[in-house]
């Protein structure tokens, strides 16, 4: 998928949309952001030497593992985090910087998802976490 499909699952826009693509790879999320370096977050973090913040590439994380929930999230609903466990960062993020997430859905008791998933640049592990989301709204 590219921006423009992701976006006919994720209200995210602007700014805020942090995938240039993702696919479903047999129940793997996979997803590219590559880092342009003109980003609000990299504006003060940190000035001349700009990392991705970690929450950031949370997010990142969250939103590749959205495309594994596109058929719940019809009709104005709404993916939300509920948690984050075992958040691991590992090396930094930095402009120019490609990177590629795998997520998938461990379990699903409806409205919540449970899921794992990584952050890697060029093979380099860079963040692993758990997380979970309730789907809300209509």
């Amino acid at each position: 998928m590219n921006r423009e499909e992701i976006m006919k699952i994720l209200p995210h826009r602007d700014d805020m949309l942090l995938l240039d693509d993702v696919q479903n790879r047999e129940g793997t999320a996979v997803g590219h952001y590559t880092v342009r370096g003109d980003e609000f977050f990299l504006r003060g973090h940190f000035p001349g030497n700009p990392i991705v913040p970690g929450v950031i590439l949370c997010e990142i994380l969250a939103q590749s593992a959205c495309v594994l929930m596109q058929d719940a999230l019809n009709g104005g609903k709404l993916p939300v985090y509920t948690g984050l466990n075992r958040v691991k960062f590992r090396s930094p993020v930095r402009p120019g910087d490609t990177v590629e997430t795998q997520c998938r859905i461990l379990r699903v008791k409806h409205p919540f998802y449970f899921a794992e998933g990584s952050v890697t640049v060029g093979g380099r592990v860079c963040v692993s976490a758990e997380f979970s989301f309730a789907v809300t709204g209509e």
